[in-house]
């Protein structure tokens, strides 16, 4: 049976299995150094930090996979990561300390890559707290880097634009491909799984 991609759809296709594959590949590799001193080093981390990078398209990905129509439905899950992953850099900044903070952020990974794979469907409010809670350790982990720093918060504005921006694209990848491509998605997520789990095996 032939199947006809348009344009869009062969975009998404390329962006969820480069996704995918990156993932996979690097997962024994863990993250790089930070260096965080202006808007646009904080824009560069969501995309370069591994862990930071398959959190945010996962979130995207199966915010896309469980909305029930286009719209509102879609916003709840990156709305809710933007929004705690900024309350938990204030908190950070603010030198408030959290318990297994790294472990956490690998469990964000295996939990949202899992979300991702089973393409479970809660209502939006559920869906922004759960990620959200998770979203609060990503952001604690950078206000503690970049406590004391004179360009904080140019460094978050950064990473909250690259966050969004990484949101849209998991939206708009899997929004293209979920009626007939969304066994892709599912590929992505198991990757943004295994990922987590290794990381978690990793802090064992």
């Amino acid at each position: 049976m032939r199947i006809a991609l348009s344009y869009r759809h062969t975009a998404a296709l390329l962006f969820i299995a480069a996704s995918a594959i990156s993932t996979c590949a690097n997962a024994h590799t863990g993250t790089e150094p930070h260096t965080h001193n202006s808007f646009f080093s904080g824009f560069a981390h969501p995309l370069f930090g591994l862990d930071h990078l398959a959190a945010m398209v996962a979130v995207g990905l199966w915010s896309a996979l469980a909305a029930r129509s286009a719209g509102r439905d879609l916003l709840w899950g990156p709305v809710g990561f933007a929004a705690m992953l900024l309350a938990g850099a204030v908190l950070g900044l603010q030198g408030v300390a959290l318990p297994a903070v790294e472990p956490m952020i690998a469990a964000s990974l295996l939990v949202t890559g899992l979300l991702v794979v089973s393409h479970l469907r809660v209502p939006g409010l559920v869906a922004a707290l759960g990620v959200g809670v998770f979203a609060v350790f990503h952001g604690v982990a950078h206000g503690h880097e970049l406590a004391g720093s004179n360009s904080a918060w140019q460094t978050l504005a950064g990473m909250l634009t690259a966050t969004v921006l990484l949101h849209g694209a998991g939206l708009s990848a899997d929004w293209a491909l979920r009626h007939r491509h969304g066994w892709l998605a599912r590929a992505a997520g198991a990757g943004v799984a295994a990922f987590g789990g290794v990381l978690l095996a990793q802090m064992v």
